[in-house]
């Protein structure tokens, strides 16, 4: 009995390996997502908020599509949080494609006092940095982390295109 015991666990066990083999295969090392900030538009806000739509450009270059479900950002400006926002929408971006997202962020009153206050010890939006996080949401094992960091640059007129 004990030898057919031992000759069941090895073989739970040889069973066991090659399921986590194949799980590893899974795990595929991904290059990151690119994303660029490329505007920014105003929405109707209510009480003391600001709305504003925040259109990114998404870049994958890897051999695998990214399919989202749903996506949330942060937006960070000079060091300080200014806008956050959630979205449900749906999407695709193949392999070695890209597609444009935009998300609808909220800035609460006191998020735009500390940034006006910030802007009136620089004077200028002009060169401010920003931090851009956020996720596309695609299941416990599709959940895709993203990135975009630099400085504000405003052309001459004040739209808000970056």
């Amino acid at each position: 009995m004990t030898a057919r015991l031992y000759r069941l666990t090895r073989l739970l066990l040889a069973l066991a390996l090659l399921g986590a083999l194949n799980a590893c295969a899974l795990f595929q090392a991904r290059d990151p997502l690119t994303i660029s900030v490329i505007g920014i538009d105003p929405l109707p806000g209510q009480d003391l908020e600001m709305r504003m739509a925040v259109k990114m450009r998404v870049q994958n270059p890897n051999e695998t599509p990214v399919d989202f479900n749903g996506i949330a950002l942060n937006l960070e400006v000079n060091g300080q949080p200014l806008a956050s926002g959630v979205s449900d929408q749906q999407g695709h971006i193949g392999r070695y494609e890209e597609a444009v997202i935009s998300v609808p962020v909220s800035i609460t009153a006191f998020a735009f006092i500390r940034q006006a206050y910030g802007l009136s010890t620089l004077g200028s939006l002009q060169g401010m940095p920003y931090k851009l996080r956020g996720k596309l949401a695609g299941g416990p094992l599709g959940t895709v982390r993203f990135s975009d960091e630099g400085k504000l640059d405003l052309p001459k007129g004040g739209n808000l295109d970056w």
